[in-house]
């Protein structure tokens, strides 16, 4: 009968995801891990902010055409890239340096062979863990994309004045539930965030009170002082966990609540039936959240990846081998 073996045949086909694999540069190169162990350490000991910026590098990355790389390509004349959507022109240099310089090594030792897409992603968790963060598996052999276009990223990534239910919708049309969103959310817990990006929540908020009566007023308070000339610096910041800044941990759910949160979108998680119950569980379970966490980014890393030909082994991280719109 042939619809038995047609059906066969079909399960057969293995899915990009199952092309993956913890050791596939084991025997085509095996120093990789050596490598991006070295190139990590070594950048995250000179520059603390690598770990934070890193791993926003790698959401923003996933969030936007999958995990292939697509937000390392640089805009040209014929290509404006997702570099130049404005989310993204706060990503910080040192993200895209330690990609650059462990590209570099990686290039000396085995050439043509390690992905631009599984570099951000190993670089990723090394960070994360130098830092006190979860350890997870990092399955291997993502190409990278083809595409970069600056008019796709609008609507792919949370933006910090999301209502909650377009939050919990961006991440669900990835295939993330609510409780997978809290999670990640958590990532918040390192890193910094541009007084921009809040403060209509500490100036002028309403006729009643300057400030959102969600945040602990002298956190508020606090907030102004810093954020006083955002106008005029654009660059002003302030770390999104005030309590350990330097340190992935579970500080991000408490500061939540006790009014510490620095994003309407963060303070929203805390303050909703849906959400609030995962940020209670995770303020004081820090292994539970590791746990969470680290499943979450292990999905988040293998979504929308590319295998065989849908991607290429970039030459370079910020241009394809040959262009193509």
């Amino acid at each position: 009968m042939a619809f038995p073996l047609l059906f066969l045949l079909f399960l057969s086909i293995p899915s990009s995801e199952s092309k993956l694999s913890i050791d596939y540069y084991k025997k085509t190169c095996p120093d990789f891990d050596k490598i991006m162990s070295d190139v990590v350490t070594s950048k995250q000991t000179a520059n603390p902010i690598t770990a934070a910026a890193t791993l926003r590098l790698f959401f923003h990355d996933c969030m936007v055409e999958g995990c292939d790389a697509s937000v390392l390509i640089s805009t040209n004349s014929f290509n404006k890239a997702e570099r130049e959507a404005d989310i993204n022109f706060s990503l910080a240099g040192d993200a895209f340096d330690v990609i650059v310089r462990a590209k570099t090594a990686l290039e000396l030792t085995c050439p043509g062979i390690v992905s631009c897409s599984d570099i951000l992603a190993q670089a990723t968790r090394n960070l994360i863990n130098m830092i006190g963060g979860p350890y997870y598996n990092v399955r291997l052999g993502r190409k990278d994309g083809l595409v970069s276009l600056a008019s796709r990223v609008d609507g792919q990534i949370p933006r910090s004045n999301m209502s909650l239910n377009r939050m919990i919708s961006v991440y669900a049309t990835k295939g993330f539930t609510i409780q997978e969103m809290v999670a990640l959310n958590g990532a918040h817990t390192v890193g910094f965030s541009p007084c921009k990006e809040f403060s209509n929540r500490i100036f002028h908020y309403s006729k009643k009170s300057p400030s959102d009566p969600a945040m602990y007023p002298k956190f508020a308070e606090a907030l102004r002082k810093i954020c006083a000339n955002y106008t005029k610096d654009p660059t002003m910041s302030v770390f999104n966990d005030v309590m350990t800044p330097g340190k992935f941990d579970n500080m991000y759910f408490q500061n939540l609540q006790k009014g510490l949160g620095l994003l309407a979108s963060d303070q929203a998680l805390v303050m909703d039936p849906r959400t609030k119950p995962f940020v209670d569980l995770y303020a004081s379970n820090q292994a539970k959240f590791f746990q969470d966490f680290a499943h979450a980014m292990e999905k988040l890393s293998v979504y929308g990846i590319k295998t065989g030909h849908k991607g290429e082994v970039r030459h370079r991280c910020d241009a394809f081998n040959k262009f193509k719109a």
